[in-house]
């Protein structure tokens, strides 16, 4: 029998795929993307992806927030203890900040939320987390900062540690309301020419595609702030290639894709992920082939706290796009996309 604490390597095939190019304004760079699937075609796909968009001038990507979150669960006594409660520790912003400190040589706090249900009080707390994804370093600070709080208000009981305001690895709204991960946005304008040449499409049928698909069809599927094909594809790829909690897809597969055909009929084409959870240090992060990937990328270069991390999130939306704009291209097209799997998964048959 195997020691129960050895660790058993599930093999999922990997492959290399671009090389992307990323023409800032957060990165420029030039490089190829790991990519850890069972879905192979996804392979091929994001190489079109990546070829056009490089062709085009390469892909722009900025991120306009990031933070990690943990949402902690107070029991007050009643309504009025609730209330009492939330002005405290909105009072109390400046010492909490100082208690998560204490925790982490990174953990920083940023921000503080509340919601309320009878004399239940939802706290959120937010957290910027240097390098890593930062999901323990936030419960770390939150356990610290709940145990202060409760100090302080003995009136007041323990609930939970998470009470699912956070909201982690859940389909919600106030993720992508609030912020959590990285809210990233990647962009590319690619010619008529290109658009017909390398995807075999128009901009004005990608265009139309992505709003009566993404938009209109999501909206009829009752689809939570979210308005695209397959983002989750993507990520899953790329997350379990770069040594991250692949859980994260779900909040983080919640993004939109915008399709506009420009005034000199060029395509413009975006991606935009609010909640892109990613890290380049903590756990997974030490596998072989992981550090390999995150080396190759860049990502494990000497730099100020958290900007390996954000190298990494610009690369993962960059990935992002090239697989969206090449399904959707193909998607414009009676037949494609199954012609397409029969002959990269069966062999034509």
């Amino acid at each position: 029998m195997k020691p129960s604490d050895e660790n058993l390597v599930a093999a999922i095939p990997m492959r290399k795929v671009g090389p992307i190019r990323l023409s800032g304004p957060e990165v420029e760079t030039e490089t190829p993307v790991p990519l850890a699937t069972f879905e192979t075609p996804l392979w091929p796909s994001v190489e079109r992806g990546a070829r056009v968009t490089a062709q085009a001038g390469g892909i722009r990507a900025a991120i306009f927030d990031e933070r990690m979150t943990r949402s902690v669960l107070v029991d007050a006594p009643d309504a009025a203890g609730a209330l009492e409660l939330v002005r405290f520790v909105d009072a109390q912003q400046d010492a909490l900040g100082k208690v998560a400190a204490d925790t982490s040589r990174f953990a920083r706090l940023k921000d503080v939320h509340f919601e309320v249900v009878g004399h239940l009080v939802y706290i959120r707390f937010e957290f910027s987390t240097g390098d890593a994804a930062g999901h323990n370093m936030a419960t770390r600070a939150a356990d610290a900062l709940l145990a202060w709080i409760l100090e302080r208000r003995p009136e007041c009981a323990y609930g939970s540690i998470s009470g699912n305001y956070c909201c982690d690895k859940k389909p919600s709204a106030v993720n992508g309301i609030l912020g959590r991960g990285k809210y990233v946005v990647a962009e590319a304008r690619i010619s008529r020419r290109l658009v017909e040449r390398y995807l075999h499409s128009t901009p004005e049928k990608i265009a139309a595609l992505t709003l009566r698909k993404n938009w209109i069809g999501t909206s009829l599927a009752g689809g939570l702030r979210s308005a695209n094909a397959h983002f989750a594809n993507m990520l899953l790829a790329f997350y379990l290639a770069t040594g991250q909690d692949a859980a994260n897809v779900v909040e983080g597969s919640q993004g939109f894709v915008l399709a506009e055909t420009t005034a000199d009929g060029d395509l413009y084409f975006s991606c935009t992920l609010p909640n892109l959870i990613v890290g380049t240090v903590g756990n997974g992060k030490g596998l072989p082939f992981v550090e390999d990937n995150l080396r190759e990328l860049g990502c494990l270069e000497k730099r100020e706290p958290g900007q390996n991390a954000r190298r990494l999130a610009v690369l993962c939306a960059a990935t992002v796009l090239c697989g969206e704009l090449s399904l959707l291209a193909a998607q414009t097209n009676p037949g494609e996309l199954m012609a397409a799997h029969l002959r990269l998964e069966r062999g034509g048959n």
